[in-house]
């Protein structure tokens, strides 16, 4: 499994943000169109049906949020040590992002968890976002495309690539 981009690919699955265990809300991108998993948001959007995939609220990697994300940790762990642990505490979710789905009936937004701690860079949420508009040119683009994405999640082995291997991968299959 490796995160490329948005994009969270297990084998030949791909998911849009972080693979959902359990009743954690994920979105997934199947040959047959867009599901949507975990509480209050089960469904598919089929392929023939959407117009369009749209991002918000992605976190962007920022000098910012990786010092907050350095004190958080540093918190965290001082916390752990002074206080025991109790039936009240619990960590802090993981962030979440709107993955929009503009069908024939209307838009639909759901959401997804994000799998980078500390968001995602700039240049990646970019080619994310130009990737999920590619998937909306049409059917054989559509298969082509998540077929690629697919192969390449079955053959890699490891954990996510590094930067400059997820960026061009991202632009390959934005074609």
């Amino acid at each position: 499994m490796a995160m490329v981009g948005l994009f969270w690919i297990a084998e030949g699955d791909v998911y849009v943000g972080a693979k959902p265990s359990g009743p954690a809300r994920g979105v997934r991108l199947t040959p047959e169109g867009v599901v949507a998993l975990g509480e209050g948001q089960a469904g598919l959007h089929l392929w023939e049906d959407v117009r369009a995939l749209t991002l918000a609220d992605v976190p962007v990697k920022s000098l910012r949020r990786q010092v907050g994300a350095v004190k958080d940790l540093a918190l965290g762990m001082v916390v752990n040590l002074a206080l025991p642990a109790g039936p009240g505490m619990s960590e802090e979710a993981p962030a979440m992002m709107t993955v929009g789905v503009d069908t024939l009936d209307g838009r639909h937004e759901l959401t997804a968890y994000t799998a980078a701690a500390v968001g995602c860079l700039p240049a990646e949420a970019d080619h994310s976002r130009a990737l999920l508009s590619r998937l909306t040119e049409g059917a054989a683009t559509m298969a082509t495309t998540l077929a690629a994405m697919s192969e390449w999640g079955r053959a890699w082995e490891g954990g996510s690539p590094r930067r400059a291997e997820r960026e061009e991968l991202l632009r390959r299959w934005v074609g």
